[in-house]
């Protein structure tokens, strides 16, 4: 795909949605930090909806830790991978009370020490918390790039590579959040919708679903 191609992707879906965002709800780093390594393997509903219920009780590090892995688990049970992600938030509590004074630290070094917090959290988290101009490329996104050839690879890391590499800076900070929306509400997995795609006659993907 040749930059003119991809420009005029990123000039629509900025068209369509402007000011894009997570649909993880959260109101600092700390409740954002919980909101994505509670969205692994699940979905954001689910996670805003344990969320709704423990952060008005804990939505600290101090306060996540005094309620401990079992009080804990009892807020988010109903989410998938509990047992560990529990473990691993009340870990993540300790380690950001200890040695960053409470807060979640704006570096990717810091963040990928953090228990549960991967490469696409630390992304997540610096885009979306500290404006940082970073792409997470999770299964959407992966599919969205490699369908569209937007940009493509084998595996995350090298799509997250390439997008950062050929997406013009002024469209890097809110590219993460254009290509998950676009792949978890138009460029879905099992039938993407592409008659009422508004990137269609850009997008590069052969199999393209017909007209009803």
């Amino acid at each position: 795909m040749n930059r003119d191609k991809r420009i005029t992707i990123y000039r629509r879906l900025r068209a369509r949605n402007p000011s894009p965002s997570t649909e993880l709800d959260w109101v600092d780093p700390f409740e954002l930090l919980v909101a994505v390594v509670l969205s692994a393997q699940a979905t954001d509903v689910s996670v805003n909806k344990a969320t709704a219920e423990l952060y008005p009780v804990a939505n600290t590090p101090e306060k996540v830790l005094a309620l401990g892995v079992s009080r804990l688990k009892r807020y988010i049970r109903t989410i998938g991978l509990f047992n560990s992600k529990a473990e691993n938030i009340i870990k993540t509590c300790k380690i950001l009370i200890d040695e960053h004074g409470g807060q979640v630290p704006s570096t990717r070094e810091a963040l990928e020490k953090l228990p549960g917090v991967g490469r696409k959290t630390a992304n997540v988290i610096l885009n979306t918390a500290f404006g940082e101009p970073t792409i997470a490329v999770d299964t959407h996104i992966f599919r969205v790039a490699n369908r569209t050839r937007l940009a493509t690879g084998k595996n995350p890391l090298e799509v997250e590579t390439r997008l950062t590499r050929f997406t013009p800076p002024e469209f890097r900070k809110d590219a993460h959040h254009w290509l998950i929306l676009h792949g978890r509400y138009v460029c879905k997995a099992r039938k993407p919708d592409c008659p009422t795609c508004i990137i269609a006659d850009l997008c590069e993907f052969r199999e393209k679903t017909p007209e009803p």
